[in-house]
């Protein structure tokens, strides 16, 4: 009890202006600056724990409240952190990510031990495939009380093992700064969540510390050997090709990109899901590789000789076949730079690995080029990008409807049974016709949304939120809340289909609240899931199970029920109309609103091509097999 009451006697109550009471800190420490050495102070442990979220800059917490964070969350208002109470931890956690990989800045999730943390699941695992660096707060049951099966009792180091790349347990009370301070520091040098889990009693005890030092890694442009070989390879080159991955992001490597570009005169692809890799109003922009991507991106990687792949760990299925084009150039030499070395070559065989930092290795390749690179094929090659990439644009802007494999004929069928509907290529089109250029977009994982990868662009990098690999869906309309308040003065527009949205549209009871600013969604209704729905018209005969959505649900009208507002389209011209004002109301306004597009049910191109086929039937299911 000694403990808890020398706790008491240190914290005091302080009026603010506003009116609220805010719990204050012991001064003696003064601000906490990174990089200093500091003295020794006495102070609580919870307030240990806030300096050190200020002295890395932690400023937004995502989550929903509980008992066993409560005595740090008390010192949110005081220590300038605040904390953006959601309506589902999982939707919290797609918040941070958003936040985090628009600003470049760390974010923190917490919620309550057990079923408040396992909803934390999905979107730190969506965060560590996206490599965004964010802090993973566990609070954690009782040391006293653990292992007896108590009340919200889990094993949470277990539970996220694969899905942070790094965590650690405080074990005692007077560790709780280093421990803190390592997980932030380890979140920021791999690029990925990171997680401190802390039993609850270690709150409100009192001890003597000094605040962390902290330590800034500098990175590396590559090893020596590595990038003279590279430039040698890439000097020599008749026909270069660079492949922009979510490294060329991270490193805010964009300008070093467009120089090596340039000199190489290499026409740019961005990697599956990172529209923004490169900027999409440059000559060399060639559009995004993968599935429903950019045909110009892909013609150009097949005429590869030698392939710079910067930045980008080459998953597996970010360069698949698509549109029936086998783009890969099975011949071309391929240079793979990656921060994380471990992901060199795994996917590929590679003739040079670097492993360093996307911008300074493109730094140390421009400077080690021959005089002669780029020169062979020049003109011919900058002749050809501008070819492909003009007839792409025209073919897109001709694509009104998707097209019907051999033997089936649903997208027929689907444009007969509504006619007065748009298909989804056309309402993307009239999205792309109104969309602010400097916009921050998300997207979701569906049908509609995987059909519109191949619309945007930009023209700087952090401007787009991809759900990423680990394929959630529920992400477009989270995320987006959370780049909103990274970024309070750009609009943002989240995109997700009925499926996807209806994972997450508890948020609407939430961002109408206070101080959430406001954000514009556009929700596309074709009542279907429709990746699966796809799936079953190809491989099942149209053997629809768990396709089919309710078609009596208004999203536009739970919107306004919730305070925001809402509105139903179903022509071009009012989309275009509708998504214009709402932009215009988010920006002058502070209006959130919720934009709901009717489509047809076409479908485009199916997810996994490589990983479906047909059923063989061999021994026949019969319900009348059943036992009672």
């Amino acid at each position: 009890m000694a403990s808890r009451d020398a706790a008491r006697l240190l914290l005091s109550r302080v009026r603010g202006p506003a009116g609220p009471m805010l719990r204050s800190f012991s001064a003696a420490a003064g601000k906490p600056v990174h990089g200093q050495r500091k003295a020794p102070v006495r102070m609580t442990t919870e307030e240990a724990f806030v300096k050190t979220l200020q002295m890395h800059g932690i400023k937004n917490a995502f989550g929903i409240i509980g008992s066993a964070m409560m005595p740090i969350s008390d010192l949110f208002p005081a220590a300038g952190i605040k904390f953006w109470d959601c309506a589902h931890e999982c939707n919290a956690g797609m918040m941070a990510d958003g936040y985090t990989r628009t600003t470049g800045k760390m974010s923190m999730m917490i919620a309550q031990n057990g079923p408040g943390i396992t909803n934390f699941l999905t979107p730190v695992k969506t965060a560590y495939w996206n490599h965004t660096p964010l802090l993973l707060v566990t609070p954690q049951a009782a040391n006293k009380t653990i292992g007896q099966g108590g009340f919200q009792e889990v094993e949470q180091m277990n539970m996220f093992k694969d899905c942070v790349c790094y965590q650690e347990e405080v074990r005692d009370h007077t560790r709780i700064i280093e421990v803190l301070n390592r997980v932030i520091e380890k979140a920021l040098h791999c690029s990925a969540p990171a997680q401190i889990n802390i039993p609850r009693d270690y709150w409100t005890q009192v001890v003597e510390l000094p605040l962390p030092t902290g330590v800034k890694l500098e990175r590396t442009g590559g090893g020596k050997e590595s990038t003279k070989r590279a430039a040698e390879i890439l000097s020599q080159a008749k026909f270069p090709v660079i492949l922009n991955g979510a490294g060329v992001i991270l490193s805010g490597a964009s300008e070093q990109s467009v120089k090596l570009a340039e000199r190489l005169g290499a026409p740019v692809c961005c990697n599956y899901q990172h529209n923004d890799a490169f900027p999409g109003d440059h000559p060399l922009h060639m559009g995004p590789l993968g599935y429903n991507g950019s045909k110009a991106a892909m013609e150009m990687m097949s005429k590869a000789d030698v392939v710079l792949a910067l930045g980008t760990r080459l998953n597996p299925f970010s360069t698949l076949p698509c549109y029936g084009i086998e783009y890969w150039p099975k011949d071309a030499k391929l240079i793979q730079v990656d921060i994380n070395g471990d992901r060199i070559g795994l996917t590929k065989s590679v003739d040079v690995g670097i492993q360093g930092d996307a911008g300074l290795v493109a730094e140390q390749l421009l400077e080690q080029l021959s005089p002669e690179a780029g020169k062979s094929g020049r003109a011919e090659r900058e002749a050809l990008v501008k070819e492909k990439k003009a007839a792409w644009a025209a073919e897109l802007e001709s694509l009104d409807h998707e097209q019907d494999d051999e033997g089936t004929t649903w997208n027929q069928r689907a444009r007969t049974a509504a006619p007065d509907f748009m298909s989804p290529r056309q309402a993307w089109r009239a999205i792309m016709r109104v969309m602010p250029e400097e916009a921050i977009m998300s997207s979701d994982i569906g049908n509609n949304c995987a059909i519109g990868n191949a619309y945007p662009s930009f023209s700087s990098p952090r401007k787009y939120l991809a759900p990423g690999l680990f394929g959630p869906c529920g992400y477009g309309f989270p995320s987006i809340l959370g780049a909103k308040v990274g970024n309070p003065n750009v609009p943002v527009v989240g995109f997700a289909g009925d499926g996807a949205f209806g994972i997450s549209v508890n948020e609407i009871t939430a961002c109408g609240r206070g101080d959430w600013p406001p954000v514009t969604m556009v929700v596309f209704r074709n009542f279907q899931w429709g990746a699966e729905k796809r799936n079953t018209t190809l491989w099942y005969d149209d053997n629809f199970v768990g396709t089919e959505l309710n078609k009596g649900v208004e999203y536009a009208e739970m919107a306004r029920a919730c305070g925001l507002k809402g509105v139903k389209v179903q022509s071009v011209e009012q989309l275009e109309q509708a998504l214009s004002s709402a932009i215009e109301g988010q920006m002058k306004r502070g209006e959130t609103t919720l934009v709901e597009v009717l489509l047809n049910q076409e479908l485009g191109e199916p997810f996994r091509r490589d990983a479906m086929k047909r059923p063989v039937q061999v021994a026949p299911i019969n319900a009348s097999d059943m036992c009672e």
